[in-house]
């Protein structure tokens, strides 16, 4: 865990009227969330309403520009920091898409990131050593280790390896952006298992996710609608079942517009 030092009961993370997009697009307009230590956020919304923009500009990606608000982390600004400092703060984000790396095996990436994260080198006795216990618990072969990153791996695969780093970086904040896209029942609840073992160490998680099958097994303490770049509706794990059975279409109408044509 980051060694980052916060008073007892303060917020890890609060957003305030965030407003952000992406190459002359406004994406986000004015967010405001609050995440206390160990609690678990879902949310969800259609394609496109701004869940994967807001995990992005948490993390810093450089193609997002932060247009207006205040994102406070562990009593810090957030937005001061560039995303090497980020991590090593205590953020981690689990991409929707993990990209492959040929030529960069999955033994020196993660080594690689441990140390740049934690700031110090660990023994190759004391990495090994932990890597295979973290690979059994997530049913990831040995071999892996030898494999180029996320070259020819499948979804599931890519999203076992999202889980592990998360294991093995140890943040206080994890930003999960759709882990379960792509997943079969078993992977999803491999994965899963890693996310409530990280959640029970004490990392808070904000979960983005289309669907509820995933909060079947990650329970979330609460649960938030996006609908055009905001929050429009918050609410417990019973919020999820709703949108389950009924889908957006009755926010829309709630919000004063008309619903959105289905996505393709």
């Amino acid at each position: 865990m980051s060694d980052n030092v916060m008073d007892a009961g303060a917020p890890i993370l609060e957003i305030r009227d965030l407003w952000a997009g992406t190459a002359g697009k406004t994406i986000l307009k004015g967010v405001n969330l609050v995440v206390n230590p160990g609690e678990v956020h879902a949310i969800m919304g259609r394609n496109g309403s701004g869940k994967s923009t807001l995990t992005n500009v948490l993390m810093g990606h450089p193609a997002y520009e932060v247009q207006k608000g205040e994102v406070l982390y562990r009593g810090r600004n957030l937005l001061d920091l560039d995303v090497t400092q980020r991590a090593r703060a205590g953020l981690f984000l689990a991409f929707q898409y993990p990209v492959a790396v040929p030529g960069v095996t999955v033994s020196s990436f993660l080594r690689a990131a441990v140390r740049a994260v934690k700031g110090k080198d660990v023994s190759a006795r004391e990495f090994r050593k932990t890597i295979q216990a973290a690979f059994k618990q997530l049913d990831i072969p040995d071999a892996f280790l030898s494999r180029y990153l996320n070259d020819g791996f499948s979804g599931g695969e890519k999203k076992r390896l999202e889980v592990l780093q998360l294991s093995l970086l140890e943040p206080s904040l994890a930003l999960l952006d759709e882990t379960d896209s792509g997943l079969d029942i078993d992977a999803l609840k491999t994965v899963s298992g890693g996310i409530v073992r990280a959640i029970e160490r004490g990392v808070s998680v904000i979960l983005v996710t289309h669907y509820q099958r995933i909060l079947q097994y990650v329970t979330p303490h609460v649960v938030h609608v996006f609908l055009d770049g905001r929050i429009v509706r918050t609410g417990g794990p019973e919020l999820a079942r709703e949108l389950e059975s009924r889908g957006y279409d009755w926010l829309d109408i709630e919000a004063g517009g008309v619903p959105a044509p289905s996505a393709a």
